[in-house]
């Protein structure tokens, strides 16, 4: 039933699962095959990180892309099918297929390093075992909710009532394995155990590029997104401060620097993503063309987040602010299309052979940012009631990313975002604003009160934070965010709608990939 999966975890092991294909051999062909050293189960944990990306899809499902027409010829079956919330039935480097794929294979490298560990006497042998355990764990924990926000329903009080996927714990060994999806609660269940483990062995030690790594602060900045998904409000609360501090100004990005680098091309993106940059907590390279479709290219243009978003819903319109934004971003326009960009999407090549120019795009993504884990603590300080608390985070977050010299309070948000009309109203659903209903699964007080009027100023935020890098499609599912598809016009306005996804509409989960389904996995609701 499950070939698929199967072929994903066979090329990833090298190694001892592998070996009884050579019994009749006296020796190990490559002693390398043999994970019996610390050493080489830190050599083999590098495949433990995904490969792959789910940017540009989340992207391009989200509020962040609008439709610039049949004039605009840059797209492809990939783009057309995903901006419009389509199965996939393409097989692109970002398509959801090659983002399952890495992640099982990343998942198997995570396994056979615990297997590893467990055979070499487990993490009481020395403080690098302990470390590279927690390492091991928050990798295995990291991917399986990564893929549980992409093919399942979000995470509910009622997720038992959902359908979960295989959670991977051991080195797989049989021939042809079954897997049965289960429910989602249990699949967030053994997320948590093996996140909560991995917290108290994860540290700093012994890597030598720490940013490409699970190290303590990334490891409670994931934790902080994980408990703030899976409403563990307190928690969120204490794992943001383990993260950040009770003072995060000194971890978050400086844009005021940021928006000062001179040059053109890669030097703002590459400062973005650089290792020395404090607020980067775990970056992750990709086969992506990211740095193209949010760069200044024409290419794959289409569906592009364009002046009209920018300066009616995200960094450049008016917050509680003001509109004083650092310039860190860049606007591309020409006779068919209109990119408007915060300048921070790497565009990497590596050649595979020079001479005839051909070789493959890369991008590095900062996965895990100090800035999202304070704008996480906020959403959980609001959800507790702690209104004052959340207005500090807001403000450390909004010193940092404009010149403004406002201070955030509860009662300046809701004297700002209280008077702002929610977009998508029953009488025009293409016009845009700031504010959008919220409908979440979980309870949060009436429209105009102080905390959803706080609700919306850190999702305004936290989109404007994470933009280009996927992380507002999680929003959009986690509050019922409710969006048009819609073509913008010659005049840059919004000028009809196509298609639009309600609160309960199923698209929002994405489709099992085509070839795990054919394999007999069974699909999501449609």
């Amino acid at each position: 039933m499950n070939r698929y999966i199967k072929y994903a975890l066979v090329a990833a092991l090298p190694i001892a699962a592998l070996t009884s294909c050579n019994d009749y051999l006296d020796t190990m062909p490559d002693n390398r095959a043999t994970l019996d050293s610390e050493n080489k189960i830190k050599s083999i944990l590098v495949s433990a990180y995904i490969d792959s990306e789910c940017a540009w899809v989340n992207e391009l499902s989200s509020d962040n892309c609008d439709d610039y027409g049949e004039q605009n010829p840059n797209t492809n079956r990939w783009m057309d099918d995903t901006f419009a919330w389509k199965d996939e039935s393409e097989s692109v480097n970002e398509s959801l297929d090659r983002y399952w794929e890495a992640s099982y294979i990343a998942i198997a490298g995570a396994n056979e390093a615990l297997a590893a560990i467990e055979n070499l006497g487990g993490p009481s042998v020395s403080p690098m075992m302990a470390e590279l355990k927690g390492e091991a764990l928050m990798c295995r924990a990291y991917i399986h909710f990564m893929l549980a926000n992409l093919f399942c329903h979000p995470w509910t009080q009622d997720a038992e009532q959902y359908l979960g996927l295989p959670y991977m714990e051991h080195p797989e060994t049989q021939l042809k394995p079954r897997y049965e999806r289960g429910n989602l609660a249990d699949f967030y269940n053994l997320i948590q155990k093996d996140l909560e483990e991995g917290l108290q062995l994860v540290g700093d030690s012994y890597y030598d590029v720490p940013k490409y790594h699970f190290t303590r602060k990334a490891a409670y900045a994931f934790a902080t997104r994980f408990y703030l998904y899976t409403e563990q409000w307190e928690k969120a609360v204490k794992a943001g401060t383990e993260c950040v501090g009770t003072d995060p100004s000194s971890m978050l990005r400086n844009w005021s620097i940021f928006a000062g680098i001179p040059g053109t091309g890669q030097v703002k993106p590459n400062a973005y993503i650089s290792p020395n940059e404090n607020a980067n907590l775990l970056l992750q390279t990709s086969y992506s063309r990211i740095g193209v479709v949010f760069g200044g290219y024409t290419n794959y243009s289409r569906y592009s987040h364009g002046q009209y978003l920018a300066i009616n819903e995200d960094f450049r319109a008016n917050n509680i602010y003001g509109s004083t934004p650092y310039s860190v971003y860049a606007t591309y326009t020409g006779s068919n299309f209109d990119k408007s960009v915060i300048s921070k999407c790497s565009y990497l090549f590596e050649y595979t052979d020079p001479v005839a120019g051909v070789g493959y795009t890369h991008t590095v993504i900062p996965v895990l940012t100090a800035d999202e884990a304070v704008l996480n603590r906020a959403e959980a300080h609001v959800m507790l009631g702690e209104f004052d608390e959340a207005a500090a985070d807001l403000s450390a977050w909004m010193s940092a990313f404009t010149s403004s010299k406002v201070t955030v309070t509860p009662q300046s948000v809701v004297s700002f975002y209280k008077n702002k009309n929610y977009c998508y109203s029953d009488n025009d659903q293409i016009a845009s604003g700031l504010k959008k209903h919220l409908n979440p699964a979980f309870e949060i007080d009436e429209e105009g009160s102080t905390q959803e009027c706080m609700l919306q100023c850190v999702l305004a935020m936290r989109r404007i934070e994470t933009l280009h890098h996927g992380l507002r499609w999680y929003d959009i599912r986690r509050y019922g965010i409710e969006i048009p598809r819609r073509v913008i016009n010659a005049s840059n306005r919004p000028d009809h709608k196509t298609d639009w996804l309600g609160k309960d509409d199923p698209r929002r989960t994405y489709q099992i990939p085509l070839k795990v389904r054919d394999a007999g996995f069974q699909p999501n609701p449609r």
